[in-house]
């Protein structure tokens, strides 16, 4: 397992699947392609929102986790099976995450499912996991609060990117938060957990305002904004809702530049798809930045951009879902099974591994260790890294000053 992104490896890998673009690109074609299924080949699941306003994040993350699959295909596969993908589109609407879950696992009988982004989806889906027994890997940050033997949680926990930012800005001399997200569990429970630390470190709320995931009407959120004049905004938006609030703030005089402003869904893609000059100056965290210096990171971007382009750019839940795959395989060849229980098992007791954002190793709370980072926006749309952990956190799903008490444990 230690040898799994070993940059000789991880470059025959990657050179592998540049010479099978064709071909890949033949296994997930449509939002309901599906590989085609032969003897002996393991099915699972790729669910995102190919649609909707969460398309301009989530599209990317099923290419990923598609090149690790090609990857391991062109490498031999799994246990000697060729890996088949079910692609399905979650559409950005819970109900439908939900749906494309029970019908990859009980229609199509895939082993595992690589998907979901916001927590809405992920909630949907977590009841058609635990009664099927099934294992959902999720690569996205999110709010904690939640232990499930049927999640493998490889996103950043609270303690891992959300709290980091936190004591970045506090130590920067930051004393009034503006809090402003979409409306739904990440953001809300994301800011509990912030208000809970203001509240402990004495400092200010200046405000606290939620729109609709998708909306696209900030001009009241903008004016109390102003009014507020926060020494930071932390922001917990989603999707293209983002494009909405960053032109809507610039238009009325505040820019990065001008008002610091702390994102936790903005990486390498929304501003690229954005439009860098919208978002630069901005602060991000995150657990992964595409400049990242590391023999495994160059080895992944080349790979990428060979695959979909020189354009193409990479962000933090994308090396999570590529990453998941790598480590499911390995798992999987533990285990000596498909069978998700065992999978789940043996991904616990692998051992650390050098990866594209750092070494990661995931550990009993089915939660992964990793760095956390913070990053601003260049005038090109990549982070310039200004801080990073000592080392790998520990995943808490609970964090003690919010939910006293409460621990995860998976038996």
């Amino acid at each position: 397992m230690t040898g799994l992104f070993h940059k000789k490896r991880f470059l025959a890998v990657a050179l592998a699947c540049t010479a099978l673009v064709s071909a890949c690109s033949k296994t997930d074609s449509g939002n309901n392609a599906t590989a085609a299924a032969g003897e002996g080949e393991i099915k699972v699941g790729v669910l995102h929102s190919l649609s909707g306003t969460m398309a301009i994040s989530e599209v990317t993350v099923k290419n990923s986790t598609q090149m690790a699959i090609d990857e391991i295909n062109a490498a031999g596969g799994v246990l000697g099976r060729q890996v088949a993908s079910v692609v399905e589109d979650g559409a950005s609407d819970p109900a439908i995450f939900a749906q494309k879950a029970s019908k990859l696992i009980e229609s199509d009988g895939v082993s595992t499912v690589f998907g979901g982004w916001t927590s809405a989806s992920r909630k949907a889906m977590l009841p058609v996991f635990e009664k099927t027994g099934n294992l959902l890997w999720y690569p996205v940050q999110f709010e904690g609060n939640e232990c499930s033997p049927n999640i493998m949680y490889s996103g950043a926990q609270p303690n891992q990117q959300i709290l980091p930012a936190y004591d970045w800005a506090k130590e920067k001399g930051y004393k009034s938060f503006f809090l402003v997200g979409s409306d739904y569990v990440f953001p809300r429970t994301a800011n509990m957990i912030v208000k809970k630390h203001l509240e402990k470190d004495s400092l200010k709320l200046a405000g606290e305002e939620y729109q609709p995931l998708g909306g696209t009407e900030f001009s009241g959120v903008v004016g109390k904004i102003k009014a507020a004049k926060p020494d930071v905004i932390f922001s917990t938006l989603n999707g293209d809702s983002n494009v909405a609030f960053f032109k809507q703030m610039a238009a009325a005089g505040m820019t990065p530049k001008t008002i610091p402003v702390m994102s936790f869904s903005i990486g390498e893609q929304e501003a690229q798809a954005m439009g860098p000059a919208l978002v630069e100056g901005g602060y991000a965290g995150w657990n992964y930045f595409q400049s990242l210096d590391n023999p495994e990171n160059k080895k992944f971007v080349e790979a990428y951009k060979a695959k979909f382009g020189k354009d193409a750019v990479l962000t933090d839940p994308m090396v999570h879902g590529y990453l998941d795959v790598y480590i499911w395989k390995a798992a999987v060849e533990k285990a000596g099974s498909t069978d998700p229980a065992k999978v789940r098992a043996a991904a616990v007791t692998l051992d650390a591994i050098p990866t594209p954002l750092g070494t990661v190793k995931f550990i009993g709370n089915n939660s992964l260790t990793q760095t956390g980072y913070i990053g601003q926006s260049l005038p090109d749309g990549q982070f310039k890294i200004l801080w990073s952990s000592k080392g790998m956190i520990d995943p808490d799903p609970y964090d003690p000053v919010t939910f006293p008490g409460k621990t995860c444990k998976i038996g």
